[in-house]
């Protein structure tokens, strides 16, 4: 019997001659993945050891980058600016996000259009929303400072100041992204049978004790979906402040506008290895970054998975 299964079952090349055809549809994606992604992957590894201007010769320079880089105060100072702006604009997105998908689950007209409209800024292109937001707050002629001087009280400096520049920034990035979590909390909600909440109504529960009670422990996981994704994008954010501040001041986009206070690592990155021509330190920038991204991430995973667990 065993020996007959040993006949039976092809070898390696035996697969491969017989089922060539559907490896040969699928290797344009593997091919395309280590040419455009793998491979620059793996040479940003290998260029984060060297000293390179992109133009002469390489020169091995080993642990040099990451000395440095340890020891570079710009660095550690974008890294602050990316946590704040990563907070200030997750938590209030995830609860907006939380309760637009609550309304939307229970519009009964219309409910198609709403989804499509709060879903639009997600799809809208990101450089016309930064230079949109850029006008909206500019430190003269702002839209939100013309409202302010109507109501006479004094105009802000959203685009100088240390705070409101990150403020800025988050605002960006919570209108564009907010529609986007929304629609997959609404998803979450949808699966949640509605038994439980027709018991819930029949025990007196009322609405916030649904939410409470019902909605927020269903959908746990798909909230630890949302805050993983929204802090490996958030560590990585770079055209808002690039294109902010290339509004406000053409001449200099990449410095994260006075004080560097919008500089996000990214940002620096991008500004070290293409306004400086230092590439072996952008992609040792690249990897510390990774591995705080992956460090991060692992802090959130045991957090909520930990608070779930105590939870059942």
């Amino acid at each position: 019997m065993a020996s007959t299964r040993a006949a039976r079952a092809p070898g390696r090349k035996g697969a491969l001659r017989t089922f060539w055809p559907q490896y040969l549809a699928i290797s344009p994606f593997f091919v395309i993945f280590a040419v455009f992604m793998l491979g620059p992957v793996l040479f940003s590894l290998y260029l984060a050891f060297q000293k390179w201007d992109g133009l002469g010769p390489m020169h091995y320079v080993g642990l040099q980058n990451f000395r440095f880089l340890a020891k570079d105060s710009l660095f550690w100072q974008s890294l602050e600016n990316t946590f704040a702006i990563w907070f200030l604009s997750t938590v209030p997105m995830l609860c907006l996000a939380l309760v637009v998908a609550a309304m939307l689950n229970s519009a009964v007209r219309f409910a198609a259009f709403y989804r499509i409209a709060y879903f639009v800024p997600n799809v809208t292109s990101l450089v016309a929303i930064a230079i949109f937001f850029g006008s909206v707050f500019s430190n003269r002629v702002g839209l939100i400072n013309v409202v302010l001087g109507w109501l006479h009280i004094p105009a802000v400096t959203w685009m100088s100041g240390g705070f409101t520049i990150k403020l800025v920034i988050s605002c960006l990035i919570t209108w564009q992204w907010t529609g986007y979590n929304a629609i997959i909390y609404l998803a979450g909600m949808q699966a949640i049978p509605t038994e439980l909440y027709e018991a819930a109504r029949i025990d007196g529960a009322g609405p916030i004790q649904c939410m409470r009670r019902i909605t927020l422990p269903q959908l746990r996981p798909i909230i630890l979906f949302t805050v993983i994704m929204s802090a490996i994008g958030g560590m990585q954010t770079f055209t808002e402040p690039q294109v902010l501040f290339g509004s406000v001041d053409a001449t200099n986009p990449d410095t994260g506008g006075p004080g560097h206070a919008g500089l996000t690592t990214v940002l620096y990155l991008y500004r070290e290895a293409f306004d400086f021509d230092q590439f072996g330190y952008g992609a040792a920038i690249a990897w510390a970054l990774f591995l705080v991204i992956l460090l991060f991430t692992a802090i959130n995973w045991r957090v909520l998975a930990r608070s779930e667990r105590r939870s059942r």
